[in-house]
């Protein structure tokens, strides 16, 4: 069993003894951090396959996610960590990309949580991940996740969404059912709500869903920048939301305007975003 399988286990297991929302609640101060390595070609190949970015060159920007989200997880699973970690839901992701990263680069990780924020539906906290290449941090990620729970009332910073304007189509993804578990294969993370009907069922999903960020991957890869790093244009920054899972199979539509992008179907709009650009 791997380490990451080993942490949802444990989070299993803790999950029903954590109360979201209790007063006083408070995060770990502890760091988590992973040692200077290259990056595993095999993983890394399989990767960029199943979210569409080249195989070879740069390192796609959203991988340095998937190399954190194992130290994420032991933290997020920890005793003293205040939200159970079953039933987190991954509700936004801004990452930066401060120069160019590749494959045989040996990056330090840093992983920690960083706030615990009132949401409208419940508390969210925010985790931060950093890559480090010699010292100089390189790269960082912020991701919200949320843990639902009654509230008294709805934060006055966090209205509801209004519905985003529809963006140009671009194109249509025809996402099939064992999406979650190629990803899944590909990127370690194997939460149950995307790998089964059976699995998915149990935590209120009629089928499998796609994980949010392969929908954030597939977005840059089909944008033709996300692995372009170096080139003129290249995006340095992204910022997604994830506004409603996307079942699978099903069929999406890629849509992109200027700086923005989004991914809808089925009269939903599942994800929006925005990137900025190297002048």
């Amino acid at each position: 069993m791997t380490a990451l399988s080993l942490s949802l286990v444990r989070g299993a297991v803790t999950s029903p003894f954590k109360r979201a929302g209790r007063p006083g609640a408070t995060l770990p101060a502890r760091r988590a951090v992973v040692p200077p390595g290259r990056i595993p070609p095999g993983p890394l190949a399989a990767y960029s396959r199943i979210c569409g970015f080249a195989e070879s060159g740069p390192v796609p920007l959203t991988y340095p996610h998937v190399l954190g989200f194992p130290p994420a997880m032991r933290l997020m699973t920890g005793r003293d960590f205040p939200l159970p970690v079953l039933g987190l839901v991954h509700t936004w992701i801004e990452i930066t990309g401060h120069r160019a990263l590749h494959p045989t680069d040996e990056l330090e990780l840093t992983v920690y949580a960083h706030s615990l924020t009132p949401h409208r539906r419940g508390t969210e906290v925010t985790m931060v991940t950093e890559a480090r290449l010699g010292g100089e941090l390189v790269w960082e990620s912020r991701s919200g996740y949320l843990s639902r729970h009654a509230t008294g009332a709805a934060a006055p910073s966090d209205p509801s969404p209004e519905a985003p304007p529809e963006l140009p189509a671009v194109a249509e993804w025809r996402l099939p059912a064992g999406l979650g578990r190629r990803y899944g294969a590909a990127s370690g993370d194997r939460n149950p709500i995307h790998l089964h009907p059976v699995t998915a069922r149990l935590f209120g999903f009629p089928r499998p869903i796609a994980h949010g960020m392969w929908t954030v991957a597939r977005c840059l890869a089909e944008a033709g920048t996300g692995s372009g790093v170096g080139e003129p244009g290249r995006i340095r920054t992204v910022r997604a939301d994830f506004r409603a899972p996307v079942l699978l199979p099903s069929t999406v539509t890629y849509a992109a305007a200027g700086a923005a992008f989004q991914v809808r179907g089925g009269g939903r709009v599942h994800l929006t975003g925005s990137v900025s650009r190297e002048g």
